[in-house]
């Protein structure tokens, strides 16, 4: 995830022919269903419906490719597993990560599916440093604040990189009982979906803190949304329930 770790300077590494095969293979495990990125994969769907609805309806825009011309940025990207489909609705992608073998492991899969990615190695705050603000008009910040050191700050970064005008959206998993119950316990000690110390329950963050943090850097955060687990189907779904895993739009 980004912020993980602080790179000196941001970066856009290039692929050594020697490396191709090894970061090939990364590539299909990030994007292989069953591998152990299957909770990304389950959760995937859902979140980009909503995603694309709501920046279609910001923009105005509908189609096949609603997103056509838009900046935009998809901070803490990991493999490209939301960066490749913003770029085939037509959305110019800049991914970030602070884990440089994700963003080799990104680059290489959007060089096998024919799609031209600005991937680069680093976080928010040196892409701040390095293009100013108001750069973007979407940014997309998922599943990356409850691992950063200062959520806060993480927060007032991202959203100084979105052009007036422009949204943010944030999803995450709120602190709650439940949450810790489900998404923490449950997922990662029960189900083994993804490994355990995979989230720490103080570090997460509730809407109403990333409420307080987006107004204060001057965006309008809306209602947030849940994104719910049905076990009878094996999928997530939009609701309205936010207590577990959720999703927050913010305009400027």
């Amino acid at each position: 995830m980004a912020q993980s770790s602080s790179p000196e300077t941001l970066s856009s590494p290039s692929i050594d022919p020697a490396e191709v095969e090894k970061f090939s293979r990364m590539a299909a495990e990030w994007w292989d269903p069953k591998s152990k990125f299957a909770p990304l994969h389950k959760f995937n769907p859902a979140r980009l419906s909503w995603i694309r609805e709501r920046l279609s309806a910001h923009f105005g825009r509908e189609g096949r490719e609603p997103l056509e011309g838009l900046e935009l940025l998809d901070i803490g990207c990991g493999g490209g597993l939301v960066s490749e489909p913003m770029a085939r609705l037509g959305a110019k992608v800049t991914g970030v990560d602070a884990a440089e073998p994700n963003i080799k492991t990104a680059l290489v899969h959007a060089r096998e599916a024919g799609l031209k990615i600005d991937y680069r190695h680093g976080t928010a705050e040196q892409l701040l440093e390095a293009e100013g603000p108001g750069r973007f008009d979407v940014v997309l910040n998922l599943e990356v604040v409850e691992h950063v050191a200062d959520p806060a700050q993480f927060l007032t970064d991202c959203a100084a990189l979105v052009k007036p005008g422009g949204v943010m959206i944030v999803g995450t998993i709120n602190r709650t009982s439940r949450a810790f119950v489900t998404a923490i316990f449950g997922v990662e000690y029960v189900l083994g979906w993804l490994p355990r110390g995979t989230h720490r329950f103080a570090k997460l963050v509730k809407p109403e803190e990333v409420e307080g943090a987006l107004k204060a850097a001057g965006l309008t955060p809306e209602t947030p949304v849940g994104v719910s687990y049905n076990p009878l189907k094996d999928s997530f779904f939009i609701s309205s329930d936010a207590g577990v895993n959720y999703l927050m739009a913010a305009t400027k």
